[in-house]
């Protein structure tokens, strides 16, 4: 009996694959047996070249996820797409008093809420004409309860993400296309390094790892669960408790 957790022959487009959880994802994804299309606005070549070395089957794309052209020019290039991770987020350590919050505010929305929006609207289609398909947005604990240190453009950023994945999952469901999100609290990225994140405050004692995102990310692309949608799954290590 094959795993339900096997991704062989599914190709899965995964943003924000340069680094963090959207890198870590990928490589999982890839250990999964998925062929993986890698998009960034860094140069993504870098880890699809390492994928490669290692038997997989990846190409990057380099995209800013916040155009709508760039992005459906990348969905086009890429084919049939069979699960979306929609990783790539900014977050911004600034003030709301900052003298060019607004402006910040307006890129913040453009890359964590229209970017998802631009790709889901573009792999949609395909996936209903398929009949299949999975979507993942990656939120954050900030969504769901103001987080512990973010700026409220990114509170505000993640949870429209959230709801956005109710909305998917109900335009979704009835074709067998699946929607659901992931709220990690504080993980060891680049996103974070630097900020004064107190570890006492998660009562797991310590800030997650980007891998204990990624696994549960590539489940919600596998079979495995076939049977949820319009979930976001909290790895928050106990901060949040719904």
């Amino acid at each position: 009996m094959q795993s339900a957790f096997d991704l062989t022959g599914q190709r899965v487009l995964i943003t924000g694959a340069a680094g963090g959880i959207g890198e870590c994802t990928a490589r999982v994804c890839s250990a999964l047996g998925a062929e993986l299309l890698l998009v960034d606005q860094r140069p993504s070549e870098r880890l699809a070249d390492a994928l490669r070395g290692e038997g997989a089957t990846a190409t990057g794309f380099t995209c800013d996820v916040a155009e709508r052209a760039e992005v459906e020019a990348v969905v086009a290039a890429a084919g049939p797409v069979d699960a979306l991770v929609l990783a790539a987020a900014i977050c911004p350590w600034d003030d709301w008093e900052d003298p060019d919050w607004d402006a910040m505010f307006d890129r913040v929305m453009a890359i964590n809420v229209h970017g998802p929006i631009h790709f889901a609207r573009a792999c949609l289609p395909g996936m209903i004409a398929r009949k299949r398909g999975r979507m993942v947005l990656v939120g954050s604990v900030a969504g769901r309860m103001g987080g512990l240190l973010a700026s409220s453009h990114y509170v505000a950023s993640k949870g429209a993400l959230h709801a956005l994945v109710r909305w998917l999952a109900k335009r979704g469901a009835p074709h067998g296309v699946l929607a659901n999100g992931i709220a990690p609290a504080a993980i060891e990225t680049e996103m974070i390094r630097g900020q004064p994140v107190d570890p006492a405050a998660i009562p797991l004692g310590r800030k997650g790892r980007a891998e204990e995102v990624a696994w549960p990310i590539a489940f919600l692309c596998s079979a495995a669960a076939g049977y949820i949608t319009g979930t976001v799954l909290d790895v928050n290590g106990g901060l949040y408790v719904n």
